[in-house]
């Protein structure tokens, strides 16, 4: 099993960052390779840019904590878990931390990669929304 964190500062309110990856179905505005995605109950079920679709399981979508986790559960995960937070740090400026574990390790490194492309888009949404 594999654990990675990448991070990235935002100048925008924690909240306004909290905003752009709350909504389960907003995936494909800011992760990239996902073009679709569908909610029911606590199940989100994204499409990939190859037409692949795998189902996740939303764990914890906390406005208060402003941490948003979910489980890939496609079989071909033994174990996922990703977990997004804004992080205060100031009232304009925000610490946004997006975490993988997985196993196989493998696939760690792969979600891992995407999810710097993913910061950097949710850290264009959220200081667009400011300016």
């Amino acid at each position: 099993m594999a654990s990675l964190r990448h991070e990235i500062r935002i100048n925008a309110p924690a909240d306004t960052v909290y905003e752009v990856f709350a909504r389960p179905e907003s995936i494909p505005e800011w992760f990239p390779g996902i073009v679709a995605a569908t909610v029911e109950g606590n199940v989100r079920t994204i499409t990939m840019a190859s037409g692949l679709a795998m189902p996740e399981e939303i764990d914890c979508n906390d406005p208060h904590l402003r941490r948003f986790a979910y489980r890939i559960t496609a079989p071909v995960y033994k174990y996922h878990l990703g977990i997004i937070d804004a992080i205060a740090l100031s009232d304009n400026e925000t610490l946004c931390v997006y975490s993988t574990t997985a196993e196989p390790s493998a696939l760690c490194l792969i979600i891992a990669g995407a999810t710097v492309g993913a910061l950097e888009q949710i850290k264009r949404i959220a200081e667009e929304k400011v300016a």
